[in-house]
């Protein structure tokens, strides 16, 4: 732990002279999973990135002491050592568990125990003002400042250390694939396998409104009879949602009831980073845009590119995230039949798969507060499934992309149809809300009560770290230089081979170094 306190009194006393000229800084922490464009520069940033060690595994109490760089992958193996594995563990392997505390991060264990920050015992935490604090979401008095922490995007402090929960490992998940013909049905299997003790991860995936597959899990210390042994990590494994689709579609019943199933046996780290190739689906759109052939061989071949992390560097690198939509909303159980009506309109989003996921809400601060709209769950309510929302992930190219206007437009939609169902968004993706509708949803009172009361008036608003610049470009005030600049930049394949190329290259994508440096 003395390296671990040195690194924090670095960074507090950094901090600390930030706060005593009023500067506001962002926090780096070497990478990133949001798909927004990166503000940091040297020199109004406090970098983390030695912030990178598993402190200590303790398996008497079932917990993992980490910093907050500790990538999921990293987290995993150290747990398992143990015969431990924590209670969520986010589907890409480069997500640390910084990032899912201060962020808003589920997946498909959190029907169970809620979000990745829900099964954190504690924080160590820098305030904006440079004090180094310890608080615990189980003590009373220490409450207000973890759950603040929690989801506000580090506009609150410097996250240093977490204690995370976790729970017996097994070897293997014995994963069911039920086919289902409708969200209707889809929705009477999520509740029915939810109701299962037996089920410990549940997540789902619409090939088509009338083909959706809710894929149930639970751990096992061996196969079953017959259950054969299906991995997902390695170059020549299928990617998982082709294979659950080629899976279900040997079986799939239009007119079935009950619906079908059929079951492999997933080794657990396989089971857990089972999107991590080709990046759920994502992945395919690079092929398509590189107009390259989408088969095993060449999926084979390019395997090394495929992965998130180097997919996410070249998104940062090609700027190709303004071309699509990238966005987690979640809505109450209720509303996902109508919402999935909404979405199959082509002006809406219109496009397919799209992943679902059951959530509990956060108790954090900013993953809270969805303003109550016609659908939103009451106590009196027959249908009300109490706090559960139904998360579904939009990650596709737009129809709208050469028109900026529209573009945000289609972005905006979405935006305001989540919230008419008394939803919510997760905002590592791009929020193209104004202030005013910003902080309609949000508590902007509370949360800028708890900003004064720790210090961190002078850092970015959480608004302004989220929003997207929706000003065109082009609006008459760029010069033809930069015209010319921006043409050839966005001619087809330049930003595209621009990102893998820094992808294949490596290094650091996330901080823009300064000209004086």
């Amino acid at each position: 732990m003395e390296g671990h306190n040195l690194a924090v009194a670095a960074i507090a006393a950094e901090v600390h002279r930030f706060y005593q000229r009023q500067q506001p800084f962002r926090i780096y922490h070497g990478s990133t999973n949001s798909t927004r464009q990166s503000q940091h520069s040297a020199a109004n940033t406090v970098n983390t990135t030695q912030l990178n060690h598993v402190l200590a595994v303790n398996p008497d109490t079932k917990t993992i002491l980490v910093e907050p760089n500790v990538p999921m992958d990293t987290l995993v193996q150290a747990t398992l050592a143990h015969g431990l594995i924590p209670l969520v563990v986010m589907e890409f392997p480069g997500i640390t568990a910084g990032g899912g505390f201060s962020g808003t991060s589920g997946e498909s264990s959190s029907f169970r125990h809620g979000f990745f920050d829900a099964t954190v015992n504690r924080i160590e935490l820098v305030l904006a003002n440079g004090d180094i604090r310890t608080v615990s979401q189980k003590e009373a008095d220490e409450q207000e400042l973890f759950w603040a922490a929690a989801s506000s995007f580090g506009t609150l402090g410097v996250v240093t250390m977490l204690e995370i929960q976790c729970k017996e490992a097994k070897p293997y998940v014995e994963l069911t694939y039920h086919s289902t013909s409708s969200m209707t049905q889809a929705m009477q299997i999520f509740r029915e396998t939810t109701a299962s003790p037996e089920t410990e991860y549940l997540d789902g995936i619409i090939y088509a409104p009338d083909h959706i597959v809710v894929c149930a899990g639970r751990l096992v210390d061996a196969p079953a009879t017959k259950t054969p042994i299906q991995r997902f990590t390695r170059a020549h494994d299928p990617w998982f949602y082709i294979h659950t689709q080629r899976k279900t579609r040997q079986i799939h019943q239009p007119t079935a009831d009950p619906p079908v199933s059929v079951t492999d046996t997933v080794p657990i780290q396989d089971y857990l980073f089972r999107y991590d190739r080709g990046a759920f689906w994502t992945g395919r759109y690079a092929f398509r845009y590189f107009r390259t052939p989408f088969n095993r061989i060449t999926r084979y071949i390019l395997d090394t590119f495929m992965h998130t992390r180097v997919m996410y560097h070249a998104l940062h690198k090609s700027g190709l995230s303004k071309q699509y939509i990238i966005q987690d909303v979640a809505v109450p159980y209720k509303a996902t039949g109508e919402f999935l009506t909404w979405l199959d309109q082509k002006d809406t989003f219109g496009a397919y798969p799209i992943w679902l996921c059951p959530l509990h809400h956060s108790q954090g601060l900013m993953a809270r507060g969805a303003e109550a709209g016609p659908h939103q769950s009451r106590k009196d309510d027959p249908d009300d499934d109490g706090d559960c929302l139904m998360n579904f992930g939009l990650w596709a190219p737009s129809p709208y992309a050469g028109d900026q206007g529209a573009f945000i437009a289609q972005n905006r939609r979405l935006e305001e149809k989540v919230r008419e169902f008394g939803g919510k968004k997760w905002l590592y993706a791009h929020a193209y809300y104004t202030e005013e509708e910003f902080w309609s949803i949000y508590d902007r009172k509370r949360y800028d009560g708890l900003r004064a009361k720790y210090h961190a008036a002078y850092l970015p608003d959480l608004y302004q770290k989220v929003r997207v610049d929706v000003t065109p470009v082009g609006n008459g005030a760029e010069g033809w230089v930069s015209w010319a600049k921006r043409m050839a930049w966005e001619t087809w394949p330049v930003c595209g081979l621009y990102g893998v190329y820094k992808a294949w290259r490596g290094g650091d994508y996330y901080l823009i170094k300064s000209k004086t440096d």
